[in-house]
């Protein structure tokens, strides 16, 4: 089966990406931080990974899919201290049996502003 993208309605990025495909059944996406208008929100950590999951959860619904499909979660965040935040956030978010995940501490990110990004991976039924 051909890729295809997913029309998710969030707002159109300049760099030449979709915000999220599907091939051969899963949804593959990576997801920021962004509102409605397309700006990274203000205040931290705890708005931003809110923001991020949110953005997440209407993906996967917008591919016909649900949390509960996760396969895989890739969480970059670019303070170690953070960690707890997400984790708690996070933690609202999934359920049991929970999707493989790793947390990854990086540099920085494309928009500076930027504290957190999640890669995601999910089974399109």
């Amino acid at each position: 089966m051909n890729p295809y993208p997913v029309n998710t309605n969030l707002p159109a990025s300049k760099s030449p990406l979709a915000w999220a495909t599907v091939g051969n059944g899963i949804l593959f996406t990576a997801q920021i931080p962004i509102d409605a208008e397309g700006n990274v929100v203000d205040g931290g950590i705890e708005p931003q990974i809110k923001q991020t999951l949110a953005n997440l959860k209407h993906t996967l619904k917008s591919a016909g899919t649900s949390v509960a499909n996760l396969t895989q979660v890739l969480i970059y965040v670019t303070d170690r201290d953070d960690l707890a935040a997400v984790n708690r956030e996070y933690a609202t978010f999934v359920a049991e049996p929970f999707p493989n995940r790793a947390a990854i501490i990086v540099s920085g990110f494309a928009r500076a502003e930027m504290l957190v990004e999640i890669v995601a991976y999910a089974v399109v039924p």
